[in-house]
């Protein structure tokens, strides 16, 4: 009865898909036992399962339908436990990775863990295959090539990771499951050649599907010590594949902002200081005061900046706040001050900035000298210095107002004998003041390279512009003191052979210095250092931009300007190429007409340039392209190209480069406070590390503290220098008694949790609830509701199997009842 019910049940096609005609010869193979048997497997006919596993031996566990599903998958894929139970119990058992995988997919925990305590994983090494390595002629894993969902390069820890399964991506971690990262996209192994040249689709694709797993949240959250600095360093991985695999730019962007956000979500979810500066800082048992902490450790805040995570990460609430505190350290009053008091302190301490820096100077560990330390006011310390070098640079430039001197020449002498250029060539006391600066500026940045990677410095294009400055003040000062040189020479020859000048004929080389300055060499050095220097001085005056951010009316205006000069760099390539196309065709259209136009405009590439350049600015004349001669068909080819020029240039590309310009700025205009917020950040940063605490030119004096410490070095050096083998042996000793400790520090940090790592596994497991809790939100109920309805049609064949149990059992009650009755019929006939 069983049997015909089974049978005359149709089949549900919606479960099963559309039929491929490739394998629909593959039922008319199967037999009606094997059918009965998948039907039973997939409406999850349990006690029908067990009966035909126990007593048909012969019975093929491994037979597939049309669509090529074992029994083992459809229980799976319908969800049936006890099913998949008794089929797990049969070792030779087919697919069992694609079962796997789909259960995986489908979030049945339960499955999963039954799944895998079967014996094919009983060593753990198929979970650990990464993808791409995994033999297409091994059976565990499914291939599109047999008709499956799953490719190649899909492991279960892979799966479980993109569908954010929290709890089986735990389970297959405790499994031994791991992620292995891709080589390098320009890796040249083995491996990755052979890969390549075999199909290089699947193997950008195993790329993409490794990264989905280890960008994902789950797998982030539960296999990583240091969750926040992994998905840092693999977001800005990806951001840079995204920027060399084009054609799967879309892809690695999402994945890069996925491991953002999920490092925006820890940080929402801190509630207190403590919880701040683990994101932040990382390992915070090792810097047990706030001063250390916020001066030197902010390590993922630096990656932050450097991978420009802004609306991610350093704009965030929570770590601005931490920020604040850090920035107005020793001065927590002033954050609650008005504008009105910052500006006179910030005057107070530009007017005593000698005293102070000298106060700091002499006692670096007192009260002052650590307030002197502190970001806000160091930055102020600063700020006073440059402006003051600015000052400087305004009175060199009116000490030549009317011809006359603020301050005195070092030699005006005025004897007889003295040469004009000893009058003009030699420093003043205001250009030495300004030399002092430019040297102290130049330690300064000789101890940031010190410091940090000179590959970091120059990716830094405020360090660029400083380096250009330093560079064209000290050419500046180099060619004004060969000029002196040479003047000082021709006066110690007039020193020596000659008292008066009046009535003596000098040689010409020692005359030259003695002529006005219209007759001097177009390649005097007193020339380029004059040329020099205001190049320089017009430079210095753009580095106010740097100090902007601190402000949040002029933040945002700096950050526009920044973005409006990489456009212009943009839009040069193209401003370059039309230009000189048309620059050197009109050359060669004018170049034989030299003193036949009526100009002297095209005839040569000098002057082709000038008339091409200033026509963008309407100051050149129609009349540069007539000729005075009767050429007309030259000259209407040069109104088409000279027309034609300033259609392209004035009317589409000037046009082009002001749309530029606005969008540009409106981008920053629609984000300025997250914007403002990051520079302000960044300008911030640079602060708050242990530097040089005194400005620049205080900073060229050394401190007693320096030099008492160089005093000792060289002391320990010469002290130790003839025990050279012994000081080698103590060297070994020492690192491998520090390879000792950090194995103990190993072993005890495995043992005992450190409190860095309490802090990140309580965030984690906030952040695991939260996002079951959005997923359980968001989760449809089509799904519960085909989940109920296969439970009943479980409950369904359990009871009938219960009813023809009982059906059974009364049948044999009743035959022994006949029996006996049987029996007391013939003892009452006996009798």
């Amino acid at each position: 009865m069983m049997l015909r019910q089974v049978m005359a049940k149709p089949r549900r096609q919606a479960l099963r898909g559309a039929g491929y005609l490739s394998h629909a010869q593959s039922t008319s193979c199967l037999s009606i036992t094997e059918e009965l048997f998948l039907d039973a497997a997939e409406y999850g006919n349990i006690p029908e399962v067990r009966r035909m596993i126990e007593e048909l031996q012969d019975l093929n566990v491994n037979c597939v339908n049309y669509m090529g599903q074992n029994a083992l998958q459809l229980a799976v894929a319908n969800e049936h436990l006890e099913v998949t139970k008794l089929l797990l119990r049969k070792k030779d058992l087919a697919r069992i990775g694609d079962a796997l995988l789909l259960a995986i997919s489908k979030g049945y925990i339960r499955i999963v863990e039954a799944i895998l305590t079967h014996q094919a994983f009983a060593d753990g090494q198929r979970l650990t295959n990464s993808p791409g390595q995994a033999e297409t002629h091994d059976d565990f894993f499914a291939y599109d090539e047999d008709g499956t969902r799953f490719s190649h390069d899909i492991t279960p820890i892979i799966l479980a990771s993109q569908c954010l399964e929290y709890e089986i991506v735990h389970i297959l971690l405790m499994k031994g499951a791991r992620i292995e990262r891709p080589h390098d996209y320009f890796c040249q192994c083995t491996d990755c050649s052979e890969q390549q040249r075999h199909d290089s689709f699947s193997h950008s694709q195993s790329r993409i599907n490794a990264y989905k797993g280890l960008a994902s949240p789950a797998y982030l959250s539960l296999s990583n010590e240091d969750p926040v600095m992994a998905a840092l360093d693999l977001g800005n991985e990806l951001a840079v594949l995204a920027n060399i695999e084009k054609e799967f730019k879309n892809d690695y962007k999402k994945l890069s902002m996925q491991c953002k956000d999920f490092v925006v979500g820890l940080l929402d979810l801190c509630r207190n200081t403590e919880e701040v500066k683990a994101v932040l800082n990382g390992d915070i048992d090792s810097f047990q005061s706030s001063e250390t902490f916020g001066r030197q450790n902010l390590i993922r805040l630096k990656l932050a900046i450097k991978y420009e995570v802004k609306k991610q990460f350093v704009a965030h609430p929570n770590c601005q706040q931490q920020l604040l505190s850090i920035w107005y350290e020793n001065l927590p009053g002033l954050r609650q001050q008005t504008t009105a008091i910052k500006i006179l302190l910030v005057l107070g301490i530009a007017v005593w900035l000698p005293v102070l820096a000298f106060m700091s100077w002499i006692a670096p560990s007192s009260k002052l000298g650590k307030l002197m330390c502190g970001p806000f006011l160091k930055f102020v310390a600063h700020a006073a210095s440059f402006m003051i070098f600015l000052c400087l640079l305004v009175l060199n430039a009116a000490d030549r107002f009317g011809g006359t001197s603020l301050l005195p020449n070092m030699t005006i002498h005025d004897h007889p004998s003295q040469l004009f250029r000893m009058k003009t060539t030699p420093f003043t006391w205001m250009e030495i003041l300004i030399i002092s600066w430019v040297i102290g500026k130049i330690w300064e940045e000789c101890k940031d390279i010190w410091s940090q990677d000179i590959r970091e410095y120059i990716s830094e294009p405020w360090n660029l512009l400083d380096f250009s400055i330093l560079a064209i003040f000290m050419t500046s000062f180099i060619a004004r003191l060969m000029a002196f040189w040479h003047a000082y020479s021709a006066q110690c020859y007039v020193d020596k052979y000659y008292t008066d000048l009046s009535n003596t004929t000098l040689p010409f080389e020692i005359q030259y210095f003695q002529l006005a300055r219209i007759n001097w060499m177009p390649s005097d050095p007193q020339l380029i250092s004059e040329g020099l220097y205001a190049v320089a001085v017009v430079l210095s005056f753009s580095r106010i931009a740097y100090i902007l951010p601190a402000n949040e009316s002029f933040g945002p205006l700096q950050i526009s300007l920044g973005r409006t000069v990489k456009d212009i760099f943009k839009f040069m390539v193209i401003f370059i190429t039309v230009f000189v196309a048309f620059m050197v065709g009109m050359f060669n259209l004018y170049s034989y007409y030299l003193g036949a136009k009526h100009n002297d405009a095209f005839t040569t590439l000098e002057e082709s340039f000038k008339t091409l350049f200033w026509a963008i600015f309407g100051l050149s004349e129609v009349k540069s392209v007539v000729i005075n001669i009767d050429h007309k068909f030259i000259e209407n080819i040069g109104y088409v190209l000279y027309g034609v020029y300033n259609i392209i240039m004035v009317i589409v590309l000037l046009n082009m480069l002001i749309a530029m310009f606005n969008s540009s700025f409106q981008e920053i205009e629609d984000d300025s406070d997250v914007e403002w917020k990051f520079a302000r950040a960044k300008l911030w940063f640079s602060y708050f590390e242990h530097g040089v605490t005194l400005p620049v030119p205080f900073n060229l004096v050394p401190s007693p503290m320096s030099v008492i410490s160089l005093l000792l070095g060289i002391k320990e050096f010469l002290w130790h220098v003839p025990q050279g083998k012994s000081k080698e042996n103590s060297n070994d000793e020492l690192e491998l008694n520090k390879l000792r400790q950090q194995e103990d520090l190993s072993v005890e940090t495995s043992l005992c949790p450190t409190r860095h790592q309490k802090i990140m596994n309580r965030l984690i497991k906030r952040y695991i609830l939260k996002a079951q809790r959005d997923k359980d939100n968001d989760e449809v109920n089509e799904g519960e509701l085909k989940e109920i309805k296969q439970d009943i049609s479980s409950l369904r064949y359990e009871l009938l199997e219960r009813g023809k149990h009982d059906m059974e059992t009364l049948a044999k009650l009743i035959r022994q009842l006949g029996k006996v009755m049987a029996v007391q019929q013939k003892e009452e006939q006996r009798n």
